[in-house]
């Protein structure tokens, strides 16, 4: 039986967030109008060299079930089972992300997965798409927005009974919150920026390197990224300083410098990217920021996604975290009865903790990931951390797997980490391999300090 919502939603912004979240209110019986500033991927090609990889996990992966589209997002994922380490010398170490078979990630190409989303919006027969459509105000007393029709330069001033803004981490609605004193919101830029470079398929189509892996060169300050595409080629990400010192983008400044640069520091992938130079120079250089919201909602509207709390992508959860917001926001309507005068508070107490624990975890992953995968001692926590989920499968779960295999809460699986942390610190003391690992001291450290996880966050 269909059911009908009295309410009629309006959602600012058709990227990841805001097209599963039209899938989700499509099929509770909303009709939905979704507004947004850039064209539509599907019709029109969009310039190029701003997209990270997107890394698929369980976290997001469960809202794709719930709304039913995950055979057919299959069909864009290439598994990644860890990570390649590129040394300076060109030596590969594989580090694996977990250690049972189902525990790899996915890497999942943005352009594919939000076109099937915003084709199985449009499938629920509710939500309509307005492109080219940027938000120009919001007046959040009078309950109205203005939007401009880019093609003809027209404004136009319309109501909305329920508003919702996934307008991305520059969102203008949370822009307007600010204006209005809804709450404390902050940006921190990081001192470091991004550049979107390509490893392409060789001549046959095939991948140049391992396909199944998230590749890292780590180089301490630095360091360059690739994940696979379908098409056999690795969508390459560079991140470094913005301005200190020979590795920063402000000295890397000519083709020469680029070209001395990477065959320095990266010649094994130098030599998979014939057009290097003509890529860095033409694709812009990103920010990379996290901001964080006290207070999602303003009447009858709401922010949520990287709106409400965007994070640095160094543990690929950005998207996954996002779409865990569109879970958690059907479940309270559940729970509620379409109420959202609660269901605006509940939501906000449910999911700004967990945004900003992943915030955190994700900074910390940036220096895991170009400097402390470096470290023998690194590697060696890494394996009593595997050791110990064997033994105590639980109560002790290594912190990423946590994050990415599992669905323990984010603020849980950060409190959990840190005293996980502590009790891999000392096992590791004084030691330099597994046999040599005290464990009636880590039984002990585990069972006074670890309680039991909930069977419903272990899947």
């Amino acid at each position: 039986m269909t059911v009908t919502q009295d309410k009629h939603i309006t959602l600012i912004g058709a990227g990841l967030v805001g097209s599963l979240a039209s899938i989700y209110l499509g099929l509770r019986g909303y009709k939905v109008d979704v507004y947004e500033k850039l064209p539509d991927i599907r019709l029109e090609d969009i310039p190029a060299g701003r997209s990270i990889n997107l890394a698929l996990a369980n976290r997001g992966i469960r809202p794709l079930q719930q709304v039913g589209i995950m055979d057919q997002v299959e069909k864009l994922l290439i598994p990644m089972k860890g990570r390649m380490l590129h040394d300076e010398a060109g030596e590969l170490q594989f580090q694996a992300y977990g250690q049972r078979p189902e525990e790899v990630i996915y890497s999942v190409s943005r352009a594919g997965l939000v076109s099937l989303l915003r084709d199985e919006a449009e499938a629920t027969g509710n939500v309509t798409f307005h492109f080219k459509h940027p938000l120009v105000d919001v007046d959040f007393d009078k309950q109205n927005f203005t939007v401009e029709d880019a093609m003809t330069g027209k404004q136009q001033t319309l109501s909305y009974d329920i508003l919702l803004a996934t307008d991305g981490a520059g969102s203008p609605v949370r822009q307007f919150m600010e204006a209005a004193k809804v709450g404390s919101f902050s940006s921190e830029l990081l001192e470091h920026n991004y550049k979107e470079l390509t490893i392409p398929a060789d001549q046959a189509g095939h991948f140049q390197i391992e396909k199944e892996a998230l590749h890292i060169w780590p180089r301490g300050g630095y360091m360059v990224i690739a994940l696979p595409n379908l098409d056999g080629s690795f969508t390459v990400t560079l991140f470094m300083p913005t301005d200190n010192g020979e590795a920063s983008f402000a000295n890397l400044n000519t083709p020469e410098k680029v070209e001395t640069f990477f065959q320095t520091y990266f010649k094994d992938a130098y030599n998979l990217m014939p057009n290097l130079t003509d890529l860095f120079f033409d694709n812009p250089t990103g920010v990379l920021g996290t901001v964080r919201s006290e207070k999602w909602f303003h009447g009858n509207a709401m922010i949520f996604g990287d709106a409400a709390h965007a994070i640095v992508p160094f543990h690929g959860q950005g998207m996954n975290c996002g779409f865990e917001d569109c879970a958690e926001l059907n479940t309270l309507l559940n729970q509620f009865d379409d109420n959202w005068e609660k269901v605006f508070p509940a939501f906000n107490e449910a999911r700004r903790e967990n945004a900003n624990a992943i915030a955190d975890m994700a900074l910390d992953n940036y220096i895991e990931m170009r400097d402390s995968v470096r470290d023998p001692k690194f590697h060696l926590k890494k394996s009593i951390a595997f050791e110990l989920e064997k033994r105590f499968p639980e109560q002790f779960i290594p912190r990423y797997s946590m994050v990415m295999f599992h669905h323990i809460p984010y603020a849980q699986a950060q409190s959990r980490g840190v005293i996980q942390a502590n009790i891999l610190q000392q096992l590791a003391k004084d030691i330099d391999s597994l046999d040599q690992v005290d464990w009636q001291l880590a039984t002990q450290l585990v069972e006074d300090q670890l309680t039991v996880i909930p069977k419903d966050y272990l899947q």
